[in-house]
């Protein structure tokens, strides 16, 4: 069988050559009357949307279904859903870069769809309802609606839309318009051209300008693939291509036809396709042309990054500037290294000596002709001329010492994907360069949206990448269209997706659940090992107990709080403290919580309460109401929370005795200080025992510390120590000096020596040196040394005759002076020189 040369498909356009690509045959059956059809295509060979264009009249045929319904269809003409209709005037009908099919209704309503039929919904808002969408432009992730009062709404995100007014253009009949993408834009906001009167303005977020142009109105308005270049098609046939930011005028080009094209749009970036009903102009640099003509009837034209799809009732067709590597290779008359490789690798075949000839000829440029090779074949969409291309370039390498094989390698790879996936049956007809913009991952993608399955694995494989997105989307598919029942799909699952890295059981159990199985959704639930990913799910399916379960065996304190946290949210109290009762860790952590409260100090006193009651843990009850009494301002108050704690404990009296003595104290103490912040001008609310004696004491008032000493029994000793700190504090040196004639103190004299010398008395606490017992030796020389008293200190040092104590203090007083003769005198007699 012949194969044709791939330039018969070529027509010169200019300079350059642009060829016309049959992809696919016998697309759509001939009853169907593409004429009173809207078609709009999905980007990087996607899928084909068709509605029957409400502005033209059909006749009934009885054969068919009556209702309207959106088609959706692969290029091949496979039909892969069909969506019912019932929604109202579809004014706008586009695809994103996910390949996620938007219909746009006239009340501003717009419906995102995947091609199982999914959807989500939003509305434009900004008086869409009111006045009605006129018509509606899409790119990548966002669209533009334009109102029947020119308002201009725009939403940059399908996945979180925020309707906004871009500038209102000028009042008047908008003959044509159109957009440029936020990604092409110096201002980073959708810019829309809109043809009103003889010029054309530019609304973007801020403002709308005027062009000054006047050689409009136009009914068409086309914007190149990378948002460079602007085409205009005027209502007398002329088309003019120009810069996008209106500068320089590039080429213009007479139709000479006065009906009003049905397409004008780009063909990459350098080409631009005017469309009638059966014929197709490609118009290139300086009004160039070339013609294609289709006998089928009605042709659709689907732009595309890097060409145009034709879309007709027998073929699909992809017009695309023939790529250079591809012109290198098989344009007539050239004779580059590539092409000259090519012809050498067809002479061998025929084993015809001129091969060595054609190789030797290109021995200098030899590596820039198997690269030109290798990139030719991923630019061809003939098999027959991709193996060749490929053989060329093995046998260009072959013969050269050395070459590194990555490039070939990977593209005989990426051909075996791109051949797989444009085949008839799953009919993704991807150029190479719009696979390279889609990217396997993104390829991958759409074939689960097809649930080619296998043929998505083999790919994965093949291509090195994961694979378990592929077998979660296929579970979730069997979850929601299988017809076994649970345990059968259950075990099917989880036979097939066992020991594969990476899958996730949560979002298998979360299609189970949106589809209403629930108990599906659990059992599935039981094989993800994450419990990160269990636990949310479980709540919402209302599995309360489990989740908390299965946070408390992942040990994730975290996410045991968050699962609390929800249940104390959503139970009555005695429910949640029933679920957390059987579960000590989740006691635990709540009681925790509620002691560190809200993060400013304060515990939650009230669950706290609840807590313990349900748990008949009175101790620690009674532990809140005390530290509860703590914290009041007020005494009456304090007192009553007392006593709050000294009920719940009565019923074991024997055995919390001393917590009930120490309650008691507490309330007797409150009732003493709330009669002394009465009678008296302090206050003393709040504070302990020792602290009330100190306060009465410094105060003057002994007796009332006296009673408060005898209601608590303070020990003598405890009681000295707070007369003697009261009397410091308030500089009492009489009554201290009382003191020292006692004959015994319970805490010794020390103390009083200590605390006087610190409060700056030394003369008063020199006079309890006398009085101290039990000291080291040298001690009292050094208590009378800080009391500045050396004399004294020296006649400690005689009688205990401590030579070197003696002389230390004779050198500080100096020899010449009263304290330090006397001191020489004292020693003279024991310490001889």
């Amino acid at each position: 069988m012949d194969v044709a040369h791939p330039t018969a498909g070529w027509e010169q356009v200019g300079e350059r050559f642009y060829r016309k690509i049959q992809l696919y045959t016998q697309v759509f059956d001939q009853d169907l009357d593409l004429d009173n059809y809207i078609v709009a295509g999905a980007p990087y060979g996607g899928a084909l949307a068709l509605y029957r264009d409400e502005d033209k009249l059909v006749a009934f045929q009885p054969t068919k279904a009556s209702k309207p319904s959106i088609d959706i269809y692969s290029c091949a003409g496979t039909l892969i859903h069909s969506i019912a209709w019932d929604k109202g005037s579809i004014k706008g009908l586009g695809w994103s870069e996910e390949e996620k099919l938007l219909v746009v209704t006239a009340d501003g309503t717009v419906r995102c769809y995947d091609l199982k039929g999914d959807f989500t919904q939003f509305s434009l808002g900004s008086g869409a309802d009111e006045h009605s969408v006129r018509s509606c432009k899409f790119y990548d992730h966002g669209l533009v609606a334009l109102l029947a009062n020119n308002a201009l709404v725009s939403v940059t995100s399908y996945d979180e839309p925020r309707p906004k007014l871009l500038a209102p253009p000028p009042d008047g009949h908008v003959h044509s318009w159109n957009l440029i993408p936020p990604a092409y834009t110096l201002s980073r906001s959708v810019e829309v051209l809109l043809s009103i009167g003889q010029t054309v303005y530019v609304s973007d977020a801020t403002e709308c300008e005027d062009r000054f142009l006047d050689i409009g109105p136009f009914t068409h308005i086309g914007v190149s693939p990378n948002g460079k270049f602007a085409s205009l098609y005027t209502a007398t046939g002329k088309a003019h291509v120009i810069t996008s930011d209106f500068q320089t005028r590039l080429s213009e080009h007479d139709s000479k036809s006065r009906i009003p094209p049905k397409y004008f749009t780009w063909c990459g970036n350098d080409a631009v396709v005017i469309a009638w009903e059966d014929e197709v102009h490609i118009v290139g640099p300086g009004g160039s042309l070339a013609r294609f003509y289709y006998d089928s009837g009605r042709v659709h034209l689907v732009s595309d990054y890097d060409g145009v799809r034709v879309i007709a009732n027998d073929t699909c067709d992809f017009l695309q500037k023939v790529p250079d590597v591809i012109e290198e290779v098989f344009r007539l008359g050239t004779d580059s290294p590539a092409s000259i490789l090519l012809d050498a690798v067809e002479q061998l075949e025929a084993q015809s000596p001129k091969a060595d000839d054609d190789i030797q000829l290109i021995r200098a440029h030899l590596v820039e002709a198997v690269d030109t090779c290798v990139n030719a074949a991923g630019h061809e969409f003939n098999i027959h001329w991709q193996k060749q291309l490929l053989k060329a370039a093995s046998f260009g390498k072959s013969v050269l010492d050395i070459y590194n094989s990555d490039d070939f390698v990977d593209m005989c790879e990426t051909l075996r994907v791109l051949n797989a996936v444009r085949f008839f049956e799953v009919g993704l007809p991807l150029s190479y360069e719009q696979y390279q913009r889609l990217s396997p991952s993104g390829l991958i993608a759409r074939l689960l949206s097809r649930h080619e399955y296998l043929l998505a694995l083999k790919i994965a494989g093949y291509l090195r990448l994961p694979t378990d997105r592929i077998y979660v989307h296929w579970a979730s598919a069997k979850v929601r269209v299988g017809t076994e029942e649970d345990d059968a799909i259950c075990r099917k699952i989880v036979e097939k997706l066992s020991g594969k890295p990476g899958i996730s059981f949560e979002a298998i159990a979360r299609a189970a659940y949106d589809e209403g199985r629930g108990r599906l959704a659990t059992e599935l639930l039981n094989h993800e090992p994450r419990a990160g990913r269990q636990v949310p799910l479980l709540l919402s399916m209302e599995e309360d107990e489990v989740a908390l379960d299965k946070a408390i065996e992942s040990g994730d304190t975290d996410l045991v709080y968050v699962v609390l946290h929800q249940l104390k949210r959503k139970l009555a109290l005695a429910t949640f403290f029933r679920v957390i009762n059987s579960r000590p860790t989740a006691t635990a952590l709540v009681e925790a919580s509620s002691r560190l409260g809200n993060g400013d100090g304060h515990e939650d006193a009230a669950l706290l309460k609840d807590l313990y009651y349900q748990d008949d843990r009175r101790l620690d009850g009674a532990a809140v109401f005390v530290r509860e009494a703590l914290r009041q301002p007020d005494t009456r108050t304090a007192g009553d929370k007392l006593t709050l704690a000294a009920k719940l404990l009565t019923d074991n009296a024997k055995e919390n005795v001393f917590e009930l003595t120490a309650l008691k104290e507490a309330a007797t103490l409150l009732r003493m200080q709330e009669a002394f912040d009465r009678d008296l001008t302090d206050s003393f609310t709040g504070l302990s025992v020792n602290q009330t004696m100190f306060k009465l004491i410094r105060l003057g008032y002994n007796g009332k510390a006296k009673k408060v000493q005898s209601e608590f029994k303070v020990p003598e000793k405890v009681t000295w120590w707070i007369r003697l700190q009261a009397l410091v504090a308030k500089r009492d040196w009489n009554e201290i000096e009382d003191i020292s004639k006692a004959r015994k103190s319970p805490i010794g004299w020390e103390p009083f020596f200590n605390q006087t010398l610190l409060a700056g008395n030394p003369r008063l606490a020199a006079v309890f040196i006398p009085k101290c017992t039990g000291l080291e030796p040298g001690r009292t020389i050094e208590m009378y040394e800080k009391c500045g008293m050396r004399v004294k200190a020296a006649e400690e040092a005689v009688k205990i005759k401590d030579a070197e104590a003696w002389s230390r203090l004779l050198e500080s007083a100096g020899r010449g002076t009263t304290d330090g003769r006397e001191i020489e005198r004292l020693g003279l007699a024991v310490f001889k020189k």
